[in-house]
């Protein structure tokens, strides 16, 4: 299981998430403070959504060619 890998991956989009999500509240006239919980919040769930389906397929050994965890299914015949 590529757990180190994921918490990477998510130690870097956590924070880029969160940037643009409060600043876009920011820049819409919300308070500071409102901006920060909002970006916070929504930041953990999304990230929290996206790690548990990247789980299950993971467990249910369903390959993604966006995150590359397992191999890629070939069901083609060889070329003559």
């Amino acid at each position: 299981m590529p757990i180190k890998k994921w918490l990477i991956q998510y130690t870097i989009a956590l924070p880029i998430l969160f940037l643009l999500l409060a600043g876009v509240q920011y820049l819409k006239g919300q308070t500071l403070a409102y901006a920060i919980e909002f970006g916070m919040l929504w930041s953990l769930i999304s990230i929290a959504i996206f790690a548990a389906r990247r789980y299950y397929n993971f467990r249910k050994n369903i390959a993604c060619a966006i995150c590359n965890d397992l191999p890629a299914h070939t069901n083609q015949r060889p070329k003559k």
